[in-house]
């Protein structure tokens, strides 16, 4: 939960690495066609934005109001699981829950969409409903699975529905790991070095290690930035809430 992580990581790497994926998988042109993004946290809107760049229509599908909310007002249309099934061309899980596409989504989905899932485990794409119900299964090429269900319409699932960026692509590129990595160790760190004074319990990344890889980042980057003068620090500090 360090911010040099989630704000990175999970939302610039996540929305590379996926897409990445789904193109290495599939070769199609994404450009113009529509995308379904469930979830809208710190990967989905990073998803979302990266989708965007590349001439995608984006569908974002959500259970949190504020987050939904979010989405809405960064102007992607936003509706039920069920509802945008009729219109994903792909459709991609971030949500790290279970059977986020289900039965419903299912029923309704478009013929040819191709889904995955980049957010958790196997479970966001409800794959034993699909398995029970599809008529045919067949492997186009390795980790590209067609399921051809009752009605004549075909889905199609990558990598099995385990994650999509890292079974057929290679993930994050190094450039934005080396923030979460680079938290990890100074947090194992300092927990080693101040053991004694801590109590059996889970604790937030200090603040001060995000600002501390926030800004070598910065200076690998060959950005400078200003800082606060003292009257500017004494003036912050002058506020009373």
């Amino acid at each position: 939960d360090a911010n040099t992580k989630h704000c990175f990581d999970n939302h610039y790497g996540t929305g590379q690495s996926t897409l990445d994926g789904i193109v290495r998988a599939t070769n199609r042109l994404l450009c113009g066609r529509t995308i379904v993004v469930s979830g809208y946290g710190y990967c989905g809107s990073g998803l979302a934005q990266r989708a965007r760049g590349m001439g995608m229509d984006v569908i974002v599908c959500e259970v949190d109001p504020l987050k939904a909310l979010e989405a809405h007002m960064e102007g992607y249309r936003v509706m039920k699981a069920e509802d945008a099934a009729r219109f994903a061309d792909v459709w991609v899980t971030v949500t790290g829950d279970c059977n986020v596409i289900d039965e419903p989504a299912f029923k309704n989905m478009k013929d040819g969409a191709i889904i995955c899932n980049s957010g958790h485990f196997d479970s966001e794409i409800n794959m034993k409903w699909l398995k029970a119900n599809a008529v045919k299964i067949e492997e186009l090429k390795p980790l590209v699975e067609e399921y051809t269900l009752p009605d004549g319409r075909t889905i199609t699932v990558l990598a099995e529905g385990r994650l999509v960026n890292l079974a057929c692509a290679e993930g994050h590129p190094a450039s934005v790991m080396d923030m979460s990595f680079a938290n990890q160790a100074l947090a194992a760190e300092y927990l080693y070095k101040h053991a004694d004074e801590l109590e059996n319990k889970v604790y937030d990344v200090p603040a001060a290690i995000d600002d501390d890889v926030a800004r070598v980042k910065l200076e690998t980057l060959g950005i400078e930035i200003d800082t606060l003068t003292e009257e500017q620090i004494a003036y912050m500090n002058s506020w009373n809430f």
